[in-house]
Order: C-alpha cells, then structure tokens, then sequence
C-alpha cells in the first residue's frame, strides 16, 4: 500500500479501519496490536481500502466550495458561544434534573458536544452557525450524559422526555453538519 496510513491506539478491543474526508487511512487499534499485525490487517483490507478511499474522494470533488472561517470570525463565534451556551444549558439543566461542572467552548473537527464523568461539558462554537433549536438538542443530549452515560434506549427516553424534537434537529445536524465543519480553518 501506498499511502501512509495513521495509526490511532486506544483501549478498544478490535482493529478498524477509517477513511476520512480528505481521503487519509485510519487504523484504530487497541494498544496491545503489535505494528505486524496492523500492517497485515491493512494488507487483507486493501481492496477495501481502496474502493472506500475512492469513494471518499469521489464525494468530497463533487461537494460544493465553502469559505473556510478566518481566525477573527472564528474567535467572534467562540465569544458569542460562552455567553449563548451557559444560558441554555442553564435553563435546561434543571428540566433534565442534573447538575453541571465547569463549561468549554471549542472549535473541533470530531464533535459538537460532550459531557466528562465529572460533568464538565464541552461544546462546539460552530453552533452558534446552526439554528438555535440544535444547540438545544446538543445541549439536552449532554446534560442526559449526567442521566445516563451511554447512548442506550434509556439515554434516548430521557432526552426526549426533555427535548421531544430532538430526532428532527439532530437529523438536521447530520445533514448539514458536515458543511459547518469544513468551513473550520485547517
């Protein structure tokens, strides 16, 4: 294979492989994986790899242009968030029954929120770009980490006991998520 492949080690358990957007080859590995057996998993998968990277390439000529967000527009957008994102989180904390930590604002490529064992959130300033009714449904969806810390049906009942629109708005997010994270500077 021909193109370097990054290797990402963490405690999981299986071997998988990623392509990302800009056509780059992730391996995840569990820490114990002996590079030999990456490089034979990557062997057995190449035309996998291949066909998938092809495809990725594929989409990302096809995708419209964006203009990627300056440094100032960004740094506008992480202010309006630590003013916007306590208030909601703060109105929303109490109708979820949970109480919070400390608060973060981010510009990340990976996620637009997230909830510690500790119950420090953290959030994605690129949702001040979305309509307000998202940023309410990351909100909710963190705070139920305070709940219920996996992504099970029971996660699920609490977030729409508190948000039931959420399905619409994180479908929205999905959709049009993507075209939000590319406009990051890179």
């Amino acid at each position: 294979m021909e193109q370097e492949i990054r290797v990402i080690r963490s405690k999981r358990k299986t071997l998988a492989l990623q392509i990302l957007p800009d056509g780059q080859v992730v391996v995840r590995a569990p820490l114990r994986v002996s590079q030999r057996e990456i490089r034979a998993f990557t062997a057995a998968h190449e035309d996998w790899i291949a066909r998938h990277r092809a495809q990725v390439l594929a989409r990302a000529e096809r995708r419209p242009p964006v203009e990627k967000l300056t440094a100032e527009e960004l740094r506008a957008l992480a202010e309006q968030a630590k003013r916007v994102v306590p208030e909601r989180v703060a109105y929303y904390a109490p109708r979820v029954g949970v109480r919070y930590g400390r608060i973060t604002i981010r510009s990340q490529h990976t996620r637009w929120g997230s909830c510690s064992a500790k119950g420090n959130l953290n959030f994605n300033c690129l949702l001040m770009l979305s309509p307000p009714e998202v940023l309410d449904s990351v909100v909710v969806h963190e705070l139920c980490h305070r709940l219920v810390p996996n992504h099970s049906p029971q996660f699920y009942a609490e977030v729409l006991r508190v948000y039931p629109e959420y399905r619409k708005w994180d479908a929205w997010l999905k959709t049009n998520g993507p075209q939000l994270i590319r406009r990051l500077p890179e």
